[in-house]
């Protein structure tokens, strides 16, 4: 977990209120490791084990963002949208399940 719920944003300052890091050993579509939101922990950690259970799909970026939670527990696309909107409201995303 790269930036832990609590931690700041190291160039635009802003404070994580959630979990956030990437998935080791893999590429997203900015030749990056896969970001992913925690969801469903409410502490900081380093590291877990997950299951995702959407995908923010972002119109004007590059990457998309998992969602993952802890035992697969489900949200609904709107209590995403608002776990995920001190990152999202940069950017035009929509919340995309299988």
């Amino acid at each position: 977990m790269d930036r832990p719920m609590g931690s700041k944003h190291p160039e635009h300052g802003y404070v994580y209120p959630i979990n956030y890091g990437y998935i080791p050993n893999t590429k997203a579509g900015d030749g990056e490791e896969q970001d992913a939101y925690v969801l469903g922990v409410f502490e900081p950690v380093d590291r877990i084990v997950a299951v995702c259970i959407a995908v923010i799909r972002r119109a004007n970026d590059v990457e998309e963002k998992l969602v993952v939670t802890p035992d697969g527990k489900q949200y609904t696309d709107d209590q995403i949208v608002a776990l995920t909107e001190f990152q999202e409201r940069y950017f035009d995303s929509t919340v995309v399940r299988s």
